[in-house]
């Protein structure tokens, strides 16, 4: 009890919990779905995720470092300067990568090398990190989707990160929650998106 009410003392007023950076700086790297594709400036993932955040007392700063379009690749190139721009050194990096090359019909085994590597580099530099699974299109060879699917949980594994199994679940597919594309969450999705996601990244933090 005596733990809960100094948890509540510090959130009341504004101290970050006892292992929890005093504003936790948070990076997004991403493509489209963490950019916000198609909303209003301020209603995309990160922006949202960083008020749901201070909402609950956490002062996070959360960068948006979505590139509409980009593949694993993409983020693997620009990971570096990524982190550089940040301007410190993240508390968290949320990798969220591979729907781009499901939807282009990319080698799992080359997303997969890419998204190894980026998660061996921000091992390498001691920052935490979750990995935002994706799901392949119903409609691709099933062998293309297995191989895909095994990407995110296999990884999460070797490099002893957290795991968030699907960036889209409870959106995708869900009226209201997609957008006219039926490939981007409307502000409804994100909410979504950032609610499921709370807990993960609030273990991350250091927060319960």
């Amino acid at each position: 009890m005596r733990r809960w009410s100094i948890l509540l003392t510090l959130l009341a007023i504004g101290a970050a919990p006892p292992g929890m950076p005093e504003r936790p700086l948070i990076v997004a790297l991403g493509d489209s779905l963490t950019a916000g594709y198609g909303l209003d400036l301020g209603l995309g993932v990160a922006l949202q995720l960083q008020a749901a955040l201070r909402r609950h007392g956490i002062k996070a700063t959360v960068i948006d470092g979505g590139v509409s379009g980009d593949t694993s690749s993409g983020g693997r190139q620009r990971l570096d300067w990524t982190l550089a721009s940040a301007g410190a050194k993240p508390a968290l990096v949320i990798v969220e990568l591979g729907a781009n090359d499901m939807l282009r019909g990319i080698d799992p085994a080359i997303t997969r090398g890419n998204i190894d590597a980026i998660l061996g580099e921000l091992k390498r530099r001691e920052i935490k990190v979750i990995l935002a699974g994706m799901r392949a299109a119903p409609n691709l060879d099933p062998a293309y989707v297995a191989k895909f699917e095994a990407i995110y949980p296999e990884l999460a594994a070797k490099h002893g990160v957290a795991l968030y199994p699907f960036f889209l679940d409870g959106v995708a597919g869900q009226r209201g929650m997609m957008q006219a594309d039926g490939m981007h969450p409307t502000f409804a999705g994100v909410k979504r998106i950032v609610t499921g996601m709370m807990p993960a990244v609030k273990r991350a933090l250091g927060s319960r």
